[in-house]
């Protein structure tokens, strides 16, 4: 290669180092959704989340279904219903009867930072019944005896509990806001009462703090980057000059 054009090669070299350092250093913003997500029983007292919705999911007597509100990427990162599924204290005040089932229903509305704009979690945000329906009824039809009104959209997803929210329907924005911790609390869900909720102001600000674009070490980083290519631009045309006045 011709030593003239070792700087400009150099210095294509550096600055797409320097890009490359400002894309990682800026990623851009996961996209979430504001939905009613759905969840069953699992062992030992936890959440799983559904593999089927609750129109044709199908509980049998003695079950227990969640539904939670939250902005959430996907089904990996959705929240979990904040109180425990136990079917015993859900149920406790209604008796079996012959020809039905019963199934334990926990709802949870979320914390206000995950509301459509203009809205807010209606009170108590956690809300327990236990639902006595046919024994062929599905998930949809127990929360529907014990919850109304439900709202869907022409898909069939289910996009309001009890009237709430009053308006969308798993709509996409911009990131996902902080929420409560998702392990359940175990307030009693008898009662219906709201478990312990975590304090979001302080990710909320870490949230914005990592928004904010590159760095000082990254941008420092890439200014020493150029600086270097400069110096040794101006040191290929120095060490010319002198080969040309020796010639």
């Amino acid at each position: 290669m011709a030593p003239a054009l070792l700087p400009a090669v150099a210095l294509t070299l550096l600055s797409a180092v320097a890009l490359t350092l400002l894309s990682v250093a800026s990623p851009a913003q996961a996209a979430g959704y504001r939905y009613w997500s759905f969840w069953q029983a699992g062992a030992q007292g936890s959440w799983a989340y559904a593999t089927q919705g609750p129109a044709t999911a199908r509980p049998a007597d003695g079950e227990v279904n969640g539904f939670r509100f939250a902005v959430s990427a996907d089904s990996a990162d959705s929240t979990r219903p904040r109180t425990a599924p136990d079917f015993a204290a859900l149920c406790a005040d209604t008796p079996a009867k012959p020809g039905t089932k019963r199934i334990g229903v926990v709802i949870d509305f979320g914390m206000p930072a995950d509301a459509p704009e203009g809205e807010a979690p209606p009170a108590p945000e956690q809300r327990t019944a236990c639902a006595r329906v046919d024994p062929a009824a599905s998930s949809a039809e127990a929360l529907a005896a014990v919850a109304k009104p439900l709202r869907y959209n022409s898909d069939a997803l289910l996009c309001a509990i009890a009237g709430y929210p009053e308006s969308g329907c798993g709509e996409q924005i911009a990131a996902a806001k902080p929420t409560a911790s998702q392990s359940p609390s175990h307030a009693s869900p008898a009662s219906g009462a709201s478990g312990a909720q975590q304090d979001t102001q302080e990710d909320a600000q870490a949230a914005q703090d990592t928004e904010g674009g590159p760095s000082l070490g990254v941008l420092a980083g890439i200014v020493a980057v150029l600086a270097l290519g400069g110096a040794a631009f101006r040191q290929s045309r120095s060490r010319s000059r002198s080969r040309r006045r020796r010639g």
